[in-house]
């Protein structure tokens, strides 16, 4: 392989919530990048995570999930996901095999119309219906009339048909001679970021259905050493009956919150965490631009 032969690129991920997005981009790399619950809207920033093979380097651009905008934190996110489709040398739109084809689904198809990039229709959770439900299911998408340059459906979680996914972005990328990242980097976030999302992806996970989408992370204090690395984190909710979920009886919930997080980050970064966590209100700071600027979700940095 000789460097003029080397391809890399950028690969948008765009779909609506809780398509598999994320989940394709951890498994493609191996490695956890991205935050992953069961709840819609769990990813609010794009995030660039970064495969590289001895001929070819992907950079997938893993993005919010597109809905209905309710308050300004949405509409920064709806944002993100669009802008992260220009500039990108493919696009993945991802739509589950087991729903039905949306609102949603159809406004981001408008939106790709003025992107003049080859895009791929990925049926994802193929392993979740029937053959003759999927086969159904693609005929459905045709119907459409998107100019997709291919429908390929695949499963993460049974790690279905991802080397031909990989093989099908090769072909559409341009040899460039070089590679945009160094081999061992995985994603171009900071190790802040990773933090901050693998503490709210455990809140996601431990409050259910109690706090939803109204908690932020704010890192207070950040110190790495050779063998441990000491964080404390304010964890911001919106209401003071949300602060007293997040804490539980007698601190027993954020403790836990704490214990599972930890264990997180250090296989993350193979070192010792020492995290401390607090909890705060800022009342409709997902209403406030300044506030979810201060809070990480900078919609003028897209």
């Amino acid at each position: 392989m000789t460097l003029e032969n080397i391809k890399s690129g950028f690969i948008g991920i765009i779909g609506r919530p809780n398509v598999g997005k994320s989940t394709l981009l951890n498994t493609l790399l191996e490695k956890k990048v991205a935050i992953v619950t069961n709840k819609a809207q769990t990813t609010r920033n794009r995030i660039n995570g970064i495969l590289t093979k001895p001929d070819c380097q992907y950079v997938f651009v893993d993005t919010p999930g597109v809905h209905k905008a309710q308050n300004e934190l949405d509409r920064y996110m709806n944002k993100v996901a669009l802008q992260a489709t220009k500039g990108v040398d493919v696009i993945l739109f991802l739509a589950p095999s087991d729903e039905y084809i949306g609102d949603n689904d159809r406004f981001i198809l408008n939106s790709l119309k003025e992107r003049d990039v080859p895009v791929f229709l990925i049926i994802t959770k193929c392993d979740a219906v029937k053959p003759e439900i999927l086969d159904q299911k693609i005929r459905e998408w045709k119907q459409l009339e998107h100019d997709f340059l291919d429908v390929i459906s695949i499963s993460s979680t049974h790690n279905l048909n991802l080397d031909v996914l990989l093989e099908k972005i090769k072909e559409q990328l341009p040899e460039t001679g070089f590679k945009f990242y160094p081999d061992e980097q995985y994603t171009d976030q900071p190790e802040r970021f990773l933090i901050r999302e693998v503490i709210r992806e455990e809140i996601l996970l431990q409050t259910e259905q109690e706090v939803p989408h109204s908690v932020a992370i704010l890192i207070d204090k950040f110190e790495e050493k050779k063998d441990i690395i000491r964080v404390i984190a304010s964890i911001v909710c919106e209401r003071s009956s949300q602060k007293g979920i997040i804490i539980g009886n007698k601190g027993t919930k954020i403790k836990q919150i704490g214990i599972e997080t930890r264990k997180k980050l250090e296989a993350i970064f193979s070192k010792q965490f020492y995290l401390e966590l607090f909890v705060k209100t800022k009342e409709k700071w997902r209403q406030s631009a300044s506030l979810i600027k201060q809070l990480g979700y900078d919609k003028d940095s897209y």
